[in-house]
């Protein structure tokens, strides 16, 4: 997209790009933090299981070493010498691994967590190309891997080179020593040399696992035209959103306008407001809103409400009361109650009138309680 368009990349990459580079496998690595974090704790394991270890070893070799003729020569008296060597070694061993491969385990939950992706793992023919590999080679990300070895081999080099002059006379002394106290001796030759070369590649695993977050960041950038589409098929296009909003405010109006003959009165302000209201005598609660609009709506409101004979009352402080302070299907609130009460009270005293006959009731509308907290001028 930013070569088409010719846009930079300047965008932070957003949730859903990094999430689909994740189901994608593309999530941040350092191979330096990994190998760093199982030398450590291979160097932590030999730090406190060292001796033990050796002391296996030197009794394998011991034994290994003791055979007699008999056992030489019976196949099955080696199969149990092996058995053997194996139980020895085996628990000591296996801790030992078991620590170094939980090392690998935690690294990659350090930086960018664990991930499994099938999408990684399936087979892409652009992989085959020899062109894009020789790209990928000599690319920056190549490029940057080729300086990373070499200055992993000058360092651990360098340290190693010193460390192996400086022990040179230790080590020669080793084959004058009884076998025990040598391999004693070895294994803690071998300990602080293994920390001092593990301490060196920590300074490299600092340097890049700041540099492959960096990098895994630079590679998902974004163009503000990127940006702009995924918010598209993220959040939906607008003018289908308005669409979408458009047919369902008309069937929310067409079922309003369905319930509006069931409606007990219709009170209007008189021309710009209209609320229909219903109060069912069998249910406890208060008069609810079937219906209301303002303008057109209001016109239509009036409308359906003539033609069902549904009493049409002007009252336009208490209109715009319930108007602005209650939604269709909710109950009128609590301070409108004495006003509604009082108009619902006129409209069954009418409908009793024209049955019955009698004294006509009459309501000033503008005398209904209505509290200044409801007053919309």
């Amino acid at each position: 997209m930013a070569e088409q368009t010719g846009q930079e990349k300047t965008e932070q990459p957003t949730g859903k790009r990094l999430e689909d580079a994740r189901q994608k496998g593309q999530v941040p690595r350092s191979k330096e933090l990994t190998t760093v974090m199982v030398l450590v704790a291979s160097a932590i394991a030999l730090f406190f299981m060292g001796s033990s270890l050796i002391a296996d070893m030197a009794a394998v070799m011991n034994e290994s070493l003791t055979l007699t003729q008999k056992q030489i020569f019976d196949p099955m008296a080696m199969v149990h010498h092996f058995m053997h060597m194996i139980e020895i070694i085996s628990f000591d061993l296996g801790m030992f691994l078991a620590v170094t491969v939980f090392a690998a385990l935690a690294a990659p939950a350090l930086i960018g967590g664990w991930n499994f992706s099938t999408q990684a793992m399936a087979f892409k023919p652009e992989k085959m190309d020899p062109i894009k590999g020789l790209k990928r080679v000599f690319g920056p990300q190549g490029l940057a891997e080729l300086a990373k070895a070499l200055g992993k081999f000058i360092l651990i080099g360098a340290i190693s080179t010193a460390i192996l002059w400086g022990i040179r006379d230790q080590l020669l002394t080793l084959g004058s020593q009884e076998v025990n106290v040598a391999m004693t001796d070895l294994g803690y030759l071998t300990l602080w040399v293994f920390l001092a070369i593990t301490a060196s590649l920590i300074l490299i695993a600092l340097i890049d696992v700041p540099f492959q977050l960096w990098n895994h960041n630079r590679q998902l950038r974004m163009t503000k035209q990127e940006v702009k589409d995924e918010m598209k098929q993220t959040d939906g296009n607008p003018e289908v959103k308005g669409r979408i909003r458009r047919m369902q405010i008309q069937m929310s109006q067409q079922r309003m306008m369905q319930d509006i003959p069931s409606a007990d009165v219709v009170i209007t302000n008189p021309t710009h407001y209209a609320v229909a209201l219903r109060y069912d005598q069998s249910r406890p609660g208060a008069p609810i809103i079937v219906a209301k609009g303002a303008d057109l709506i209001s016109q239509q409101i009036r409308l359906v409400a003539q033609n069902n004979e549904v009493p049409i009352l002007a009252a336009p402080p208490l209109t715009r009361a319930v108007y602005y302070s209650t939604e269709i299907g909710e109950e009128i609130p609590s301070g409108l109650y004495i006003a509604v009460a009082q108009v619902l009270a006129f409209v069954f005293q009418l409908r009793r009138y024209r049955k019955q006959g009698g004294k006509k009731p009459h309501l000033n509308p503008e005398d209904l309680p209505i509290p200044e907290e409801f007053r919309r001028d």
